[in-house]
């Protein structure tokens, strides 16, 4: 048995070395940085004056609201998007393999090329969403240039980016589901949507679960569709900033690292609270 043991530590070794370098130690030295100042070669103790510092900033209340915002509008869209995109495949379609194989390219493509093409379809003069808004004798916002339209834009591209993931996701959840559980429900004349509200959805409550907490964590850290869609910056007088975007700014454009990781503890913070919240919602639901 000790034998076993020290064999299993063995083969846990390299992994653990793994993630102790590279996820445990940042962590560990983001949360030292927090508390010092100065330069990143050269940085001395300094309390709370980071954390004092950041909340007291007016930009970074602007980035986690809009991060939260982000993340509150985008992800339960997606999702619900997600769900109905994947039950339609699932019954509707025969060469699904086709269709999952569309809908997850984008999910192996960069973001950055992906946000390159979407601010060409943002446009607000010449762009292919205004194009068809235009025909429909719809308003034509500025999606880019506007600072009341910075926040919609990313949303809109959030959760476009969202679809790939999720739908293939739900796809092979939905092949698990036991397809005799249809089959009786037939048996007793229920209805496409009844079959989809007692039999599909309390089966995909983990899957959902599972989706929940990957979106909500990745919204929280959202950054490339920033980046990507309004060049580099975050929109129009810093309209479009977010928690991470404010982060990469303190860091690597104002040269701030203590303030920095002050942000980045605080982003942890909530994005621990936030998911232990869904995860104990999604329990609940569950148990019912």
């Amino acid at each position: 048995m000790k034998q076993n043991q020290k064999r299993a530590w063995l083969f846990l070794a390299p992994t653990i070395i793994f993630v102790t370098c590279f996820s445990i130690y940042p962590i560990l030295r983001a949360f030292i940085m927090s508390f010092q100042s100065g330069p990143l070669i050269n940085l001395s103790w300094s309390g709370l004056s980071n954390y004092q510092y950041i909340f007291k900033d007016p930009e970074f209340w602007l980035a986690i609201k809009n991060t939260f915002l982000y993340a509150v509008i985008s992800v339960p869209v997606a999702l619900a998007i997600s769900i109905l995109l994947a039950w339609l495949i699932f019954s509707k379609v025969k060469n699904k393999s086709f269709f999952e194989t569309t809908f997850f390219m984008p999910y192996v493509t960069s973001t950055i090329a992906i946000g390159i093409v979407f601010r060409y379809i943002f446009n607000g003069e010449y762009g292919l969403l205004n194009f068809v808004l235009r025909a429909l004798h719809l308003p034509a916002p500025n999606w880019i240039d506007d600072p009341a339209m910075s926040l919609t834009t990313i949303i809109l591209f959030g959760i476009w980016t969202s679809l790939a993931f999720n739908i293939v996701i739900l796809m092979g959840a939905l092949r698990n589901i036991d397809p005799n559980y249809y089959t009786i429900a037939d048996m007793y004349g229920a209805s496409g949507t009844e079959k989809f509200w007692r039999i599909t959805m309390p089966q995909l409550v983990p899957t959902i679960a599972f989706l929940l907490t990957m979106n909500i964590i990745a919204a929280f850290k959202i950054y490339t569709s920033v980046y990507a869609l309004f060049n580099g910056q975050a929109g129009v007088g810093n309209s479009a900033t977010t928690a991470v975007f404010y982060i990469y700014n303190k860091f690597q454009i104002v040269g701030t690292p203590g303030v920095a990781m002050a942000a980045t503890v605080v982003l942890f913070l909530i994005i621990l609270f936030i998911t232990f919240l869904q995860r104990k919602m999604m329990k609940k639901i569950g148990e019912q």
